[in-house]
């Protein structure tokens, strides 16, 4: 679990470097805060909010003892999806389902 914690702390890092190039008052905000302002701010289509948002997830599923829980099955995430990024949310099944999905909904909006 601390390896796991160092890597995402070194996520949290690389973001934080990126947020506060936007805006330097979010060098010291909860990462949570950091969501709702950009939200606020309708920042959300900005590529580091997703990213953003995924580290939350992550750091959140570790501290309630569900990290490496796939978000929609609830069965374990593939080893080698954590190993490639450690705030992945699904297995690769949902991953597809979801993708396959979004791309359809993104085709009835367009």
């Amino acid at each position: 679990m601390q390896q796991i914690r160092q890597r995402l702390s070194a996520i949290e890092k690389d973001i934080r470097s990126e947020l506060v190039a936007l805006d330097p008052q979010w060098r010291d905000m909860a990462l949570g805060d950091i969501i709702e302002l950009m939200a606020k701010r309708e920042l959300c289509g900005n590529a580091i909010y997703a990213r953003l948002v995924r580290l939350d997830a992550a750091i959140c599923q570790l501290e309630l003892g569900l990290y490496g829980l796939c978000a929609d099955c609830e069965a374990e995430i593939e080893a080698d999806r954590i190993a490639s990024d450690p705030t992945e949310q699904r297995c690769q099944l949902c991953d597809e389902q979801f993708r396959h999905q979004h791309r359809q909904e993104l085709r009835l909006t367009h």
